[in-house]
């Protein structure tokens, strides 16, 4: 787990929550209410992200959401029955609960990056390091430089057909430039 996160802070999140968005089902609303009024299970509730990893985990989506209204997971079990989920709360209230909501949430809000966990159940492989970063953003650059390549191009062959001398020096001058660019990258 990251630093600890105290229930007055987490208390103060599912507030504004609550306050500022929707629900796709009524059920979330009541469920994060009961949070709200039980401190213990407040304490081992964990705000994380990809919580379908988690040994237990409840997933729920604002109305502005294109996620799934609410999940429930627990060991190898799923459900969509939000009263067994409230009712294995109630019962279990000492077991860590991973709780993901999905909201529109860019810029993120200050208050949701203060509870926000990181997910220790997340396998490796489904994490982004900064290295695979790297390798997309080369990856993406290279195929963007190669679109505009192509397209000046085509472009320079249309100056021609068109007989505009003054288009075709523009566009080669441009390509010129571009490919410029891409060698000094390379070195």
């Amino acid at each position: 787990m990251t630093a600890y996160i105290s229930v007055g802070e987490k208390k103060q999140f599912v507030r504004w929550f609550l306050q500022t968005h929707k629900m796709k089902r009524r059920e979330c609303i009541w469920i994060l209410n009961y949070m709200l009024s039980n401190e213990d299970l407040l304490e081992k509730t964990h705000f994380v992200e990809e919580a379908h990893y988690c040994p237990r985990a409840m997933v729920m989506s604002s109305t502005e959401s294109k996620e799934i209204p609410f999940r429930f997971y627990k060991g190898n079990l799923m459900t969509a029955d939000a009263e067994k989920s409230f009712h294995d709360l109630r019962l279990n209230p000492d077991e860590d609960l991973f709780v993901q909501l999905n909201f529109p949430n860019m810029p993120p809000s200050a208050l949701y990056l203060s509870v926000l966990e990181e997910n220790p159940y997340m396998p490796k492989h489904a994490t982004i390091t900064d290295e695979d970063r790297v390798v997309a953003e080369k990856l993406l650059n290279e195929s963007l430089t190669v679109f505009q390549e192509d397209t000046l191009l085509k472009q320079i062959d249309e100056a021609l057909d068109a007989n505009d001398r003054e288009k075709f020096f523009e566009l080669s001058a441009l390509l010129q430039s571009i490919k410029t660019l891409k060698k000094t990258e390379s070195e």
